[in-house]
């Protein structure tokens, strides 16, 4: 896969529209709607700067490496869903209650969406515009069944503390233009508590995308974007051809927590039942296991290891598996595949949705070359490749499901609207479990 030096500007499907709306004002009580909004009804410029300017965390920071060297930092508890134990969430909820899309859909043959994660930004709107805008062109196609019908984001929504004053500049104004439903899971920063305040965790991820009625909230500023509908930190989103069973893997940088002595087994029971489900239903579509912390990883961030251990235990169990897993955390793109004996599993790093990039190798160390073996199979483990990455775009996963197979597409935002060419792509037979 090539890797391009981005440039400094993608041009803005929303050049020469009307101007931007006013800054928010994070106060008073939501507003209640009978449906769900998205887009703004007419295209607007690119934000140029952020209405709230963004502090330094540099003190939060150092207090925090210094918990982290006493051993003191523990991932938080969370409010558990609805609806236990397996709390559910289908599209066509998503989209008030209309079936006759998701109906649509299924007698198109295929469904397609986006998905990314670490796309809040604390410099300033640019690198979220540039993947904004490459997104958004995604919805001008000349084939309607290839247009997106949901964006998931893949967490880390807000940096640094999931603090509601930045949900407008880092969310709500980024997406203004996105014209389909956002449905997100929360990362650590989106859970993360800054040191010397009092705030709950997830206090502001939970207002805006786990609300029960279709609600505006005081961070969207006076835009259109109705907050979501999930039913809390885990659930299982359920689409035409396609499932999703998400996790929450906690506050820590390293490494995901999904279950301890501190947060209970509540995901271990979830992700149980909602295996057991699909493998009693004999769900045919593509079944998509997403957190935000990855399993595996190359660069700065360490692998998930007890994570994955307790999840491929479940796993086991219910003698069913993935046919994808999806992450963000690491500031990139990244493919891995794992074997598991006849069977391949892809597993991929979407997190390079706005943040400030990672680079996987430095000036002093030879540039990664893949594809590599990073781990031999042996007793409890199975062979994984790192197939393919990009540390120098920011970028996006485009994902097309039909009944036979899952696609999934990168394409870096560097190549500009006009491109629809993705720069990584795999094929899973959804029959098989192989990849092409």
């Amino acid at each position: 896969m090539a890797h391009r030096p981005t440039p400094k500007k993608t041009p803005s499907r929303r050049a020469g529209a009307k101007a931007a709306d006013p800054a928010p004002a994070i106060a008073g009580n939501v507003a209640s709607l009978n449906g769900p909004s998205f887009a703004q009804p007419v295209l607007t410029p690119d934000p140029g700067s952020f209405s709230i300017k963004h502090g330094s965390d540099t003190q939060a920071y150092k207090e925090i490496d210094e918990l982290n060297r006493e051993h003191k930092l523990k991932t938080l508890p969370f409010p558990l869903p609805r609806d236990l134990p397996e709390p559910r969430l289908t599209l066509a909820q998503v989209l008030g209650g209309n079936t006759g899309r998701t109906g649509a859909i299924t007698k198109s043959g295929q469904i397609v969406f986006h998905s990314v994660g670490d796309t809040g930004s604390t410099r300033g709107p640019e690198t979220q515009n540039l993947v904004a805008d490459k997104l958004i062109s995604d919805f001008d196609e000349r084939d309607p069944v290839d247009i997106p019908s949901f964006f998931f984001h893949l967490g880390d929504v807000i940096y640094n503390f999931g603090e509601a004053k930045y949900y407008y500049d880092q969310f709500y104004d980024a997406y203004r233009d996105y014209p389909a439903p956002i449905i997100a899971i929360a990362g650590n920063h989106d859970g993360m508590v800054a040191p010397q305040t009092d705030v709950p965790t997830l206090d502001a991820y939970l207002r805006n995308f786990c609300q029960q009625d279709f609600v505006i909230t005081p961070e969207a500023g006076g835009l259109n974007r109705t907050a979501q509908i999930q039913p809390g930190v885990f659930f299982t989103f359920e689409a035409p051809f396609v499932r999703f069973l998400v996790l929450y893997s906690g506050t820590l940088e390293d490494p995901g927590v999904i279950a301890n002595d501190t947060i209970g087994d509540s995901q271990l029971t979830y992700l149980k039942a909602a295996l057991t489900r699909a493998k009693a239903e004999k769900f045919p579509g593509a079944l998509i296991l997403a957190h935000h912390h990855p399993a595996y990883t190359a660069g700065p961030h360490g692998w998930s290891r007890e994570m994955t251990a307790q999840i491929d235990k479940i796993c086991n169990a219910a003698g069913l598996w993935p046919h994808a897993v999806l992450s963000g955390h690491a500031h990139n793109y990244q493919r891995f595949t794992r074997q598991r004996g006849k069977t391949q599993i892809p597993y991929i790093i979407g997190g390079n949705g706005g943040h400030a990039l990672a680079k996987l190798s430095s000036k002093a160390t030879p540039v990664l070359r893949v594809p590599t073996r990073i781990q031999n199979a042996g007793p409890g483990q199975d062979a994984v490749d790192f197939e393919s990455y990009d540390d120098t775009n920011y970028g996006y996963l485009r994902i097309v499901v039909n009944a036979q197979t899952l696609r999934i597409e990168y394409h870096p935002a560097s190549d500009g609207a006009r491109a629809k060419t993705p720069d990584d792509m795999v094929t899973i037979d959804l029959k098989t479990r192989t990849l092409s």
